[in-house]
């Protein structure tokens, strides 16, 4: 059976909802404060992470996300990186998968561009 992939996009310091499924870390770098008996994540995808460059000249500005956007699916074609992503849409093929940033606005974060990317 192969259904509709279901990606959510949440903060890895929330509680875990039953709903979540699968849950995958996608920052770079670990999240502040958090051990990892406490993060309930399924897996760590770091290798999907935008650049230290691109994140860094972006600073979750909003205004800057449109194109942050652009440069970060342009990162995307990189091998490593393209891979990764490759990784999370079998990861999601038919079934429910929560891609989790430490970000305080997920919806203007990496994980939501994936998101769209993989849904």
């Amino acid at each position: 059976m192969t259904g509709k992939a279901q990606v959510r996009v949440g903060r890895v310091y929330d509680e875990p909802a039953s709903a979540d499924g699968l849950r995958v870390l996608v920052d770079r770098v670990w999240p502040r404060g958090l051990s990892k008996d406490k993060a309930h994540i399924d897996e760590w995808c770091k290798q999907v992470a935008p650049s230290t460059e691109l994140r860094k000249w972006y600073a979750h500005d909003r205004e800057r996300f449109a194109e942050f956007t652009r440069r970060y699916k342009s990162e995307l074609r990189e091998d490593e990186r393209a891979e990764a992503l490759a990784h999370l849409r079998d990861l999601a093929r038919g079934k429910t998968v929560t891609l989790l940033t430490a970000t305080k606005e997920a919806d203007i974060s990496q994980a939501a561009v994936l998101a769209d990317m993989i849904s």
